[in-house]
């Protein structure tokens, strides 16, 4: 069963959304004072929407950029993290990037085939 957007969700199912194990979402809430979810009884944890969107940024600065935790604790506190659609310039670069294979492609069978 799909829960509609907006809804909040569990630990467990934040951390199946990101494929992270629940203890690295724990962790993270003591790294990034921002990432606070709410708390109900028995400590069972649910995250807003802005909770989970933070999640989501902080998996995607550092699990597919890189970043250290105090490189992206700054990048957070900067500003530089904001989630930017990220799709258009991505289809750009490899527009451009294609082009460019192509050209170096015609270039070495040329000189292969000289």
């Amino acid at each position: 069963m799909e829960k509609e957007e907006g809804a909040f969700l569990t630990i467990s199912e934040l951390a199946g959304e990101l494929g992270l194990p629940q203890h690295i979402l724990r962790y993270w809430e003591t790294r990034f004072p921002r990432l606070r979810p709410l708390q109900r009884s028995g400590n069972r944890r649910y995250y807003r929407p802005a909770d989970v969107a933070l999640a989501r940024r902080i998996h995607q600065l550092l699990n597919v950029e890189g970043f250290t935790v105090k490189g992206a604790q700054k990048a957070l506190e900067d500003g530089e993290a904001t989630p930017t659609p990220a799709a258009a310039p991505a289809c750009i670069a490899d527009t451009d990037l294609l082009v460019r294979l192509r050209e170096i492609r015609t270039t070495l069978a040329s000189a292969i085939g000289d």
